[in-house]
């Protein structure tokens, strides 16, 4: 049983296939497959089992690989011992983030990081369901993620989760809107309007389900687009209501739109910063997430 052998599966734990397993190493479909027969050999229990055209863990082959994923970060901790990688205030970090977080967010970065000595960034765009975020650990040193208070939480025993913050989604109006007056609204209010929210099983689809329940009444979604500026820009041209977070949404806001609470319903999401715990380890990496901090502590003071 060897160490790559172990990294190998914990990867094909996370991204469900020999393929994306064979992309994110860098190496062939066949050198993944052999590797994970060679290890298979050496135990008396299946590891994985297909399912439809996926290869996924069986629950012996998780439990090695979280025993995997131990070792790993044992071997970070020796790195981090003989000083080189890890002591690196200026290595590379990748981070991932959805797009409201990102249009937030990664120019900030940006501009904070911008000297010599710095970390170099490496930014991407992920918008994924919520259940897709921890996998993407396995692509970007941190990843930027969100879930409501009521989803489920993140799979702790595998990632490391830092939290940012605890964000309201409020209704955002059209300025000159008969409620826009309000200091908040509720369910009644807002249930008969006519909406733009997200794609079903992404929020704040999942709180507009919350409105229809509260208020007994159907919902009428006129648009669905996940892209929170986007979203901005119709509530703004008058047609339609919509929710949108209060602090990271602030690059998007206009005079013709005003935020008001949502009042007698949940709508906090969480935003977190997901990562391996071993990246975790890289100085490099946690300059980024204190920047990441103190931009959004900005973000928030300043709503």
């Amino acid at each position: 049983m060897e160490i790559h052998q172990l990294e190998i599966l914990r990867e094909l734990g996370a991204l469900g296939s020999v393929k994306a397993v064979a992309e994110t190493l860098i190496v062939t479909p066949s050198a993944v497959s052999q590797q994970l027969a060679l290890l298979q050999r050496s135990v008396d229990v299946p590891l994985t089992r297909k399912e439809g055209r996926n290869l996924v863990l069986t629950e012996a082959g998780q439990v090695l690989a979280d025993a995997g994923a131990a070792v790993v970060s044992a071997m970070a901790d020796a790195r981090t011992a003989i000083g080189a990688y890890h002591g690196s205030p200026a290595g590379p970090v990748t981070v991932s983030g959805f797009h409201s977080a990102g249009q937030a967010l990664f120019a900030p970065l940006a501009r904070m990081l911008d000297a010599p000595g710095q970390p170099r960034l490496q930014l991407s765009d992920e918008d994924v369901a919520q259940q897709d975020f921890p996998a993407l650990t396995a692509r970007y040193d941190l990843v930027l993620a969100h879930r409501m208070d009521h989803s489920p939480r993140w799979p702790e025993e595998r990632v490391a989760v830092i939290p940012l913050a605890h964000e309201p989604l409020d209704v955002a109006l059209p300025a000159g809107h008969r409620l826009a007056g309000q200091a908040a609204v509720t369910a009644d209010d807002v249930v008969g309007e006519p909406w733009v929210t997200s794609h079903t099983g992404y929020s704040p689809s999942d709180v507009l389900s919350a409105v229809a329940a509260v208020s007994s009444k159907e919902v009428n979604i006129v648009h669905r687009i996940n892209d929170y500026s986007t979203v901005a820009a119709l509530v703004a041209a008058g047609g339609v209501v919509g929710l949108l977070p209060r602090h990271t949404a602030r690059p998007v806001l206009n005079p013709d739109i005003v935020l008001r609470p949502l009042e007698g319903i949940s709508t906090r999401r969480r935003i977190d910063i997901l990562a391996r715990p071993e990246n975790l380890k890289r100085q490099s990496v946690m300059i980024v997430c204190e920047a990441l901090q103190a931009i959004m502590t900005g973000l928030v003071q300043g709503s």
